[in-house]
């Protein structure tokens, strides 16, 4: 079976944006000052958002080098849990720009090692986000060499952080969590072919949604609409089941409502409203209906000639392979 070309959100992550501000002591007067983004020149970042669990924009990434030396010899020298998070993030968010396996692992073994000198008992909090960042370097990791080991070791870290991050006492947390989650359980299905986890992705998306509000988590709120439309998408693909389609269109119906009436960047609606557009590609291919196809193929002609400025090459490519494949559909072109 042939999977759709989809596109995942992911928020910003907050987790590597403490560890950069709190280790900027560390640097000298000029390092410092280079951590700030060059916003003079005002270019549309059409990848904003898509990259990856190590994206954040409040901070320049050339000071990552300098950064992680610095934390390498505070930690040589006085070691602690707390050196070590902010160490593996630096690492993994290296690994992810650089498409390096190695600094990943090297970012999970730092968590490990944290993990080693604290206990749920003694520091919950500290404990609980420990495990989170595990979680998430472990998800990078098995993201990267699309293999499932990291990828079941991410969901084990991400229930312990569940244990003290409950929703009543740590909201913000809880619901970061069960985003993250979500976007594991979704790559670790993909990458077994199974369903099983697909649908756990499922459910962890739709307890992230109950948690989210569109004024405090726009993103957030439009991210988890449209990857677990993504999630919902491939499952109808493997079950052949229309309703799937239908629940995946829903879903990314109300991202793409949530981005444009919280003015998020452009792209992030246009991906929305590209997914949403694959899946009703889908569903009148699997239905037979040839004025869905009809519909869809002028909605791709509508995203490409409207908002090609807003679109990733390759997703360009997709649009247009998409509407083709709308046209040629045999009883589109007889209702033609």
């Amino acid at each position: 079976m042939k999977r759709s070309t989809l596109y995942l959100l992911y928020p910003a992550n907050k987790a590597l944006e403490r560890a950069i501000a709190d280790s900027l002591a560390l640097l000298s007067a000029q390092d410092a000052a280079a951590a700030q983004p060059d916003t003079q020149v005002a270019v549309a970042d059409n990848f904003r958002f898509t990259r990856g669990n190590y994206e954040q924009h409040r901070y320049s990434t050339r000071i990552f080098e300098r950064l992680r030396e610095a934390l390498e010899a505070a930690q040589a020298a006085t070691p602690s849990a707390e050196t070590q998070n902010k160490l593996g993030n630096i690492l993994a968010a290296q690994g992810q720009q650089r498409h390096d396996a190695a600094l990943l692992a090297q970012a999970v073994q730092c968590f490990e090692q944290a993990l080693q000198g604290i206990t749920q008992e003694d520091s919950p909090q500290q404990w609980a986000s420990t495990q989170y960042n595990l979680g998430t370097a472990n998800q990078a990791l098995g993201r990267l060499i699309e293999e499932t080991n990291p990828l079941k070791l991410a969901v084990d870290a991400y229930t312990n952080a569940l244990l003290v991050w409950t929703r009543e006492a740590h909201p913000e947390e809880w619901l970061q969590t069960m985003h993250q989650l979500g976007a594991t359980l979704y790559t670790y299905g993909i990458q077994l072919k199974g369903n099983r986890q697909l649908q756990k992705s499922v459910v962890a998306w739709k307890n992230a949604l109950a948690a989210l509000n569109a004024d405090d988590h726009a993103l957030e709120l439009t991210a988890a609409h449209n990857n677990r439309g993504v999630t919902l998408h491939h499952l109808g693909e493997s079950e052949q089941n229309p309703d799937r389609l239908k629940e995946a269109i829903n879903s990314y119906e109300k991202a793409l409502t949530v981005s444009m009436e919280q003015q998020l960047p452009i792209h992030v609606a246009v991906l929305c409203r590209v997914n949403k557009a694959t899946a009703q590609n889908v569903l009148a291919q699997m239905s037979n209906d040839a004025a869905l196809a009809e519909e869809v193929a002028d909605e791709f002609e509508v995203i490409i000639e409207c908002f090609s400025h807003a679109l990733q090459p390759l997703c360009l490519r997709h649009c247009q392979e998409q509407m083709k494949l709308a046209r040629t559909a045999p009883d589109a072109q007889l209702a033609g």
